[in-house]
């Protein structure tokens, strides 16, 4: 049995494909760790199964033939690796991530000397160095509404994000967390069994919130037949930030901006409708388009104002497209 899975879902990232298969290849050399890497190639058009054949025979590669999304391809791998049944953690990592040193030797151990945890993930860095905040509580009814929002941008430093966002506590402290962005995720394979797949449903953002989640209350329910909350008290998830690992941030979703703001707009719509029903999800749904109806106005007033036109224009297509499709 291997110590470790590796799965990346990757789409037209071949650069940063290889940078972080030869970053991932370093941080585990010498130390003795077993793993495998599989790769979902979802049907990129940049040469990334050419590149991966050529140059990383030893990595496994699933080709779909279509784009299933983050949840949809990270599924396809987490199947097979489940069915066979040889490895003892999975690490959910994105090709635009580069760890750091040792960062993945460190996740495993901060995972194998904690076995009350179910998964931990790492210290998230821009390329600058500058921390990317990772760490999460689970939403409250309010975050829906002031977490990456209209709302959020206009009053950035409000109560209801910064709780979100575990501000109060530093970056550089090991901490109980109610679930961590998914560009770098290390799970037990059997708490991944239990919980069962990723949410199809979420064709990008929010399944890694669910899923985590899932984890939790299976965990909870086991134990005490409680449920997962904005408590972080006797969490079975913790941000390790001791290890560390670079994140080019969404250099896949940069490609398709409008659909960008899409799937992140459904998959919260999507979650506020599981677990807080139509009703809330409705009023989250008109509440997002009235914000993207004001960006739109704004766009199309600097339009008139004749500033950077070109910028406006792009922008505009992307609004009118995403009101139209939410």
């Amino acid at each position: 049995m291997s110590d470790l899975a590796i799965i990346i879902v990757s789409w037209n990232v071949c650069e940063l494909l290889r940078r972080c298969l030869q970053a991932v290849a370093a941080s585990l050399a010498g130390s003795g760790i077993a793993y495998e890497i599989l790769v979902v190639d979802n049907a990129s058009a940049d040469g990334t199964p050419a590149m991966l054949r050529a140059e990383f025979p030893l990595v496994r590669l699933i080709e779909p033939g279509a784009n299933l999304g983050f949840a949809g391809g990270n599924n396809l791998a987490l199947r097979a690796v489940l069915r066979e049944g040889q490895a003892r953690h999975v690490l959910l990592l994105n090709p635009d991530t580069e760890p750091v040193g040792d960062a993945i030797p460190r996740l495993l151990r901060a995972l194998e000397e904690r076995p009350e945890l179910l998964a931990v993930g790492p210290q998230l860095r821009y390329p600058d160095g500058s921390i990317q905040p990772s760490r999460r509580r689970f939403p409250t009814l309010a975050t829906f509404f002031w977490e990456s929002t209209l709302l959020d941008r206009l009053w950035p430093a409000n109560p209801w994000a910064r709780r979100y966002r575990c501000a109060a506590t530093p970056d550089d402290v090991a901490q109980p967390v109610g679930w961590l962005v998914g560009a770098a995720l290390l799970a037990r394979a059997e708490a991944v069994a239990q919980a069962g797949l990723l949410d199809e449903r979420f064709f990008m953002y929010s399944e890694e919130l669910e899923w985590q989640a899932r984890m939790q209350n299976a965990k909870c329910k086991m134990q005490n037949g409680a449920t997962a909350s904005s408590s972080l008290d006797g969490s079975a998830i913790w941000y390790v930030p001791e290890a560390v690992i670079v994140h080019h941030e969404g250099k896949s979703s940069e490609q398709a901006v409008a659909a960008r703001h899409l799937n992140f707009s459904r998959s919260r719509i999507l979650l506020a409708r599981m677990w807080h029903g139509w009703r809330f999800a409705a009023a989250l749904r008109a509440f997002l388009r009235l914000g993207f109806a004001y960006e739109l106005a704004s766009e199309g007033l600097k339009l008139l104002l004749r500033h950077r036109p070109a910028l406006r224009r792009a922008r505009i297509a992307v609004y009118w497209r995403v009101l139209r499709e939410l």
